[in-house]
């Protein structure tokens, strides 16, 4: 499964795009659905076969089960390294097991999909749940996912609970969605602390220049890695509960200062293998 904060989509009929989203991201998510025209998706199928980037840091998204488009990708695929794809509108967990043995990253953007998001979760194929806001109020019959300050609408919001629940039950990575507005990188910045803090283990963007402010928000503080450190310190000759700084620490809290230090860690890896974090 591949690992990273920032997961960066790219138009799979750009291979000239390739090499440089590779470069800026952690993952690459080489788009086949929305990015791409219909016109244009047979060329993106070639430009997927003959420039392949490095499958254990990329991710194939692939038009949604059923429609005329889904069976072509897979076919593409076949010619392909990559073991990993994101189902676009994935509605079902019958979806995902139809894609055994690749992995799956299902991204939930609609009603059902939203609605069937544990059972799509606890599938065996299932790696990740991403959730996407502009495809499920669009399939609402709604016209805007947020509202004038920036804000989710609270069936946005909603959604986006429900998925990272999901994928917290079941154990597996949730991914939060996309930020549209290209740039804002102080409403990006804002939005992928909340990610980070709400327990998001990475998040998708459509922009190069997303991905260092992404990483920064998934990246603690020397404050943070301070307090996690000492906390932990301290556990080692302290019971299962315990007072710290006038806080109580009990192993929730205890799992909180492992995560900090587990993204600190992420972050100091050799320069070889940063991209692979």
């Amino acid at each position: 499964m591949p690992e990273g904060a920032a997961w960066l989509f790219c138009p799979a009929d750009r291979p000239d795009r390739f090499a440089k989203a590779a470069d800026r991201a952690d993952v690459v998510i080489l788009d086949l659905e929305d990015a791409v025209s219909p016109g244009n998706r047979r060329a993106a199928r070639r430009a997927l076969v003959e420039q392949q980037l490095d499958a254990a840091r990329t991710v194939v998204r692939i038009n949604p089960a059923g429609s005329p488009d889904h069976d072509l990708d897979l076919v593409a695929l076949d010619e392909t390294s990559y073991t990993t794809v994101m189902l676009a509108k994935t509605e079902s967990a019958a979806e995902v097991q139809a894609l055994a043995p690749l992995r799956v990253v299902a991204l939930c953007e609609t009603p059902a999909g939203v609605q069937n998001a544990g059972a799509i979760a606890a599938t065996s194929n299932v790696d990740a749940l991403m959730w996407g806001a502009e495809d499920l109020i669009a399939a609402l019959g709604g016209t805007s996912s947020r509202f004038p300050t920036g804000r989710y609408r609270d069936v946005a919001r909603h959604a986006r609970s429900s998925v990272l629940l999901a994928a917290g039950a079941a154990g597996k990575l949730a991914i939060d969605a996309v930020y549209l507005d290209i740039p804002d990188l102080d409403g990006l910045e804002d939005e992928s602390i909340d990610a980070a803090a709400s327990g998001f283990g990475a998040k998708g963007c459509i922009h190069p220049s997303h991905v260092p402010t992404i990483r920064a928000a998934y990246a603690p503080t020397s404050e943070e890695l301070h307090w996690a450190e000492r906390v932990l310190d301290a556990s080692g000759s302290a019971g299962e509960v315990f007072t710290f700084d006038g806080r109580m620490i009990d192993e929730p809290v205890l799992r909180q200062a492992r995560r900090v230090l587990a993204r600190g860690n992420r972050q100091h890896l050799p320069a070889d293998h940063a991209t692979n974090a």
